[in-house]
């Protein structure tokens, strides 16, 4: 007798229709699988149970959603609706709530587990929720006889190809039974870090498919659950892997850009580093005025500048921020800090990117990310994959640093390797002489270009930054022998 060689089925996809999850998950959960969410009360397990239920009767699917001594229907259902996904058509058409607690009163285990089967026959169900399933684990005899009960649920529904949801709280024991059994685990937690409130998602384990490990925040928002995967995660290996030929991109500052080459090397990262007000966020937006007057899209993307007032200070020198965002050939994001989180805040900043398709942003204060980082020790890694990400995309990225030092030829890098992930440094700073206040500019590092290494002294007038066109002055100001700077001479 031969053996008989089965061929492997590939394993169908059910997105859940939560944003950023089934990122997380490659695509979605695999029907007929078995998957336990786990949480203490709170962190969302109710909200995700559903909201992935109305998800797939929205798409053509059949729902059952089943509770086991937890809250009354009609009060679940008074909460949801405010949410965007719930819609009050499809609850007993095509989504079904029951209570099963009846059947496993008096059946016990294999009660429940026949009401299930029914359920799913009767209403041909693709997709069930079994909310409460500590409950159901009181009532086995034996570990023995829980172990048995997940295994007939597993073996039928997956027959059926029915996806099940196991919602529990977490067993202070581990490991659990259930856990063992089940196609995936989902783990929900909700934890405060000082003052802040932060809700986390976890994907120990996932058959059949890669997937996106670690902690990945979520918030509960109007339209429910929306997961940020963790940034390091998502853009490691990048998407993009062949990046646009590379080009001059100047500041429009002709001495400047005579310093740099030319400009900088598309695709490349500059860090603008430099005190408060010595003038980082007005060449900033030099650079980006240049790009928009030559018909590249920019972004500027701040945390400490209104958009108003950010304009207002552009068209004072003659920038004409605001026509050039009127002609939708600049974006202006300001993301206020507050209660943000550093993923949710990368999401954004890259979903305008790809809609617009940014060919130079300018990032106003990197220490706006680090201000909301709960954990500090991402930074390092949190900016290289996103710098590799830009980098790829071949989006021109200046980004300003503030140093803590008003005064002085040194500065403290603010964050540990950051000198390695930019192509270009680009130092601000005053100097004071004879009661006067004297800003000069130095290229600090220059990848993949020749360039000016002289100090310069630049001056912010009301056309904007002025560079000086030679060393002279600056170099007047450092030996303590400053003397009034006279104009540059006309171009030949």
């Amino acid at each position: 007798m031969s053996d008989v060689v089965l061929e492997p089925r590939p394993l169908e996809r059910v997105p859940s229709g939560i944003a950023g999850l089934d990122t997380i998950l490659g695509g979605g959960f695999f029907r007929g699988g078995l998957y336990a969410v786990v949480g203490l009360p709170g962190t969302g397990k109710t909200i995700l149970g559903n909201q992935i239920c109305f998800h797939h009767v929205a798409s053509g699917g059949r729902a059952v959603y089943i509770t086991l001594l937890g809250e009354e229907h009609a009060r679940m259902l008074a909460y949801l609706q405010s949410l965007a996904f719930f819609k009050p058509e499809v609850i007993a058409n095509t989504l079904y709530y029951f209570s099963g607690y009846q059947a496993l009163l008096q059946g016990r285990l294999s009660g429940l587990l026949e009401f299930l089967r029914r359920a799913i026959r009767d209403h041909k169900a693709t997709m069930l929720v079994l909310d409460g399933l500590v409950t159901a684990k009181k009532f086995a005899e034996s570990e023995l006889d829980f172990k048995n009960f997940m295994h007939d649920i597993q073996v039928y529904f997956a027959a059926a190809g029915c996806t099940t949801f196991l919602l529990s709280p977490p067993d202070n024991r581990e490991p659990r039974p259930e856990d063992t059994v089940v196609d995936g685990l989902v783990i929900l937690s909700h934890q405060t870090v000082g003052l802040r409130a932060m809700r986390e998602l976890e994907l120990p384990k996932l058959r059949g498919s890669s997937y996106l490990e670690g902690r990945h925040v979520f918030e509960i928002t109007s339209a429910g659950i929306v997961i940020h995967p963790r940034t390091e995660a998502l853009l490691a290996p990048s998407e993009i892997t062949t990046a646009p030929a590379q080009r001059r991109m100047h500041f429009g500052l002709p001495e400047l850009d005579d310093m740099l080459r030319g400009g900088l090397v598309s695709g490349s990262t500059t860090m603008l580093l430099g005190a408060a007000g010595s003038g980082k966020t007005l060449l900033g937006l030099h650079f980006l005025a240049a790009g928009a007057r030559e018909e590249q899209n920019g972004l500027y993307f701040g945390f400490y500048e209104p958009p108003a007032r950010l304009i207002a200070k552009a068209d004072q020198i003659g920038l004409d921020l605001n026509g050039h965002v009127s002609r939708g050939l600049i974006e202006v994001v300001w993301q206020p800090i507050l209660e943000s989180h550093i993923d949710i805040l990368a999401g954004r900043l890259l979903d305008v990117i790809r809609r617009k398709q940014i060919h130079r942003l300018f990032i106003d204060g990197q220490r706006g990310f680090q201000e909301v980082a709960v954990y500090p020790e991402r930074i390092g890694r949190f900016f290289t994959a996103l710098t590799n990400e830009l980098r790829a995309r071949g989006v021109t990225t200046i980004f300003a640093v503030q140093t803590h030092d008003l005064f002085g030829s040194t500065s403290e890098m603010p964050i540990t390797g950051v000198p390695a992930m930019t192509d270009n440094i680009i130092f601000l700073r005053y100097v004071e002489l004879r009661s006067q206040f004297h800003r000069l500019i130095s290229l600090v590092k220059v990848g993949e270009s020749d360039y000016d290494p002289t100090i310069h002294e630049f001056q912010i007038t009301r056309h904007g930054i002025d560079v000086a066109a030679t060393s002279e002055s600056a170099e007047a100001i450092l030996t303590g022998v400053g003397r009034p700077r006279l104009p540059d001479p006309p171009a030949p």
